[in-house]
């Protein structure tokens, strides 16, 4: 395993191009499943996550290849219908591919998913929705055996929670299914809306996507279609908040300005200057970065989950306190004690946290804990006076392509070592 030694203090500036969306490209590569014919998908981001879910498709039997940022799978003909252990311990997302494997294969086996530790995540709203629509589960020894007797049934579901991964394997399993399928309360994120563009292209009859009421009307068999995946809107306010925890400034190229809402009010609350464009945006940061009076997570298109710990780490240095309150996951402060190594100042308890900010935070040696949580470290050290070793970058390279080389560019000190 290596690890990156990064000498904070140097104000990053210039342009950084952002990549496709991890949680728009593993659903619609899931979604390939329910294909019996030739897709590619552009803008497919190289993450070790994808890696994982092309795995899967290629267990399954598909014919996958990748050429830079295309990714091409040909699903003609499938010849599984399980997912080892292995391959679904790898990322939390591969639950996504149950809907899609019992819509095509009518059957599936698989265990319970992996991915980054962020405290109880169950996935009794996708299993209830799929048996609500003919699906038998059976659950031994920490597996899903699945099985539908003829065909998925469309029926009328509403969710407890808006959930992005229920929405999304409902959408998979009602797209063939007989009859039509109508979800209230659906999660409205824009990787849904990508996910739904992907299906229609292929034939499928979804209307609603992006509404909290999704129709979804059976049809008997899809098409193969070239899609191109949206831009990471968690990407990009990951290289805004650099440039704003290091008083940079930094232009964000293949960029989706609408989704961002939720976030632009915060960074400019903190202080910095911010102009979007139809497909950039300019984020240029003060000398020293106001508080946040509060940031409160919410389903979109609220503050998004995913940005809450790229936030904490810019608070952790601006003038004044900062309240976080998390009411997606209930774990999703193991960040906090590792900020903390670095010096930040902050008290947290349950869903809130509070973050004194402090004039410096110190280098010290720190373990990323998940995704988002690991890039909130490498921001941290980005504005650190001195040097941070970070380890466990497993977990970024689930989500960031290329993030040392990009921080590189835009004039980060960042060297990779081996430990």
């Amino acid at each position: 395993m290596s690890s990156w030694l990064i000498n904070g203090g140097n104000r990053l500036n210039g342009t950084v191009h952002i990549h496709g969306a991890k949680n728009s490209a593993l659903p619609i590569l899931a979604a390939t499943l329910l294909v019996p014919d030739y897709c590619e998908i552009d803008n497919c981001p190289a993450l070790s996550d994808v890696d994982a879910a092309m795995d899967i498709l290629r267990h399954l039997g598909c014919r996958v290849g990748r050429k830079e940022h295309t990714v091409s799978v040909d699903a003609t003909v499938l010849s599984g219908a399980d997912i080892p252990d292995t391959l679904m311990r790898e990322m939390r997302s591969s639950i996504v591919f149950l809907g899609a494997m019992v819509a095509r294969l009518g059957e599936a086996e698989l265990s319970f998913p992996g991915g980054c530790e962020l405290g109880p995540r169950p996935i009794d709203l996708h299993l209830s929705a799929l048996r609500r629509m003919g699906l038998q589960i059976k659950e031994e020894g920490g597996r899903l055996r699945c099985r539908v007797e003829r065909q998925m049934t469309g029926c009328p579901i509403s969710l407890a929670f808006p959930s992005v991964g229920a929405t999304e394997n409902i959408i998979l399993a009602a797209v063939t299914a007989k009859g039509t399928t109508t979800i209230f309360n659906a999660a409205k994120e824009p990787e849904i809306q990508d996910l739904c563009r992907f299906l229609n292209a292929c034939g499928a009859r979804i209307a609603g996507a992006g509404e909290s009421t999704v129709v979804i009307e059976g049809v008997k068999q899809l098409t193969g279609c070239r899609h191109t995946v949206i831009p990471d809107r968690i990407e990009t306010v990951t290289y805004a908040a650099a440039a704003a925890i290091t008083g940079g400034s930094l232009l964000l190229k293949n960029i989706q300005v609408e989704p961002l809402q939720a976030c632009v009010p915060i960074l400019e609350e903190m202080g910095c200057q911010t102009t979007a464009w139809k497909k950039e945006w300019l984020v240029t940061a003060p000398p020293r970065l106001r508080r946040v009076r509060s940031v409160r997570t919410l389903p979109f298109p609220g503050f998004p989950t995913d940005a809450q710990a790229l936030i904490m780490a810019t608070a952790c240095v601006a003038k004044g306190t900062s309240v976080f309150i998390e009411t997606i996951f209930e774990s999703r402060y193991k960040h906090v004690g590792e900020l903390m190594r670095m010096g930040a100042n902050i008290k947290a308890e349950g869903r809130v946290a509070v973050v004194e900010g402090v004039p410096q935070l110190s280098g010290a040696p720190v373990e990323c804990t998940d995704l988002r949580g690991g890039a909130a470290l490498v921001l941290a050290a980005l504005a650190a006076q001195g040097t941070t070793e970070i380890s466990q970058l497993q977990h970024i390279e689930r989500g960031y392509e290329a993030f040392a080389e990009e921080l590189q560019q835009v004039g980060a000190d960042i060297k990779t070592v081996a430990r």
